[in-house]
């Protein structure tokens, strides 16, 4: 069984909003309306996940196109970036 990321991701995700009372969740918005990082702690999430990817084996590409398009954007929220962050480990050897 391959081990979910997404409690961790959470937690880095509401450290690096510097609000501990705020409750990270799959709904949390990190783009557009309601996002709770600004764009330069987003990059700091980015190599943060980078970070984790390696020590666990496998490489995460956050800079694809498809990243970066706002509307099919793995940034939407953070249970769409934990998934992409799982689908990456999973496309991985």
């Amino acid at each position: 069984m391959k081990k979910d990321f997404s409690t961790e991701i959470f937690q880095l995700i509401s450290d690096l909003a510097e609000a501990p009372e705020l409750q990270v969740d799959k709904g949390t918005s990190l783009i557009g309306d309601g996002r709770i990082l600004d764009s330069i702690k987003l990059v700091e999430l980015c190599v943060q996940l980078e970070d984790l990817a390696t020590a666990n084996g496998f490489e995460f590409d956050w800079t694809s196109e498809s990243a970066m398009s706002r509307s099919r954007s793995m940034f939407r929220t953070a249970g769409s970036l934990a998934e992409a962050f799982a689908e990456q480990r999973d496309s991985n050897p």
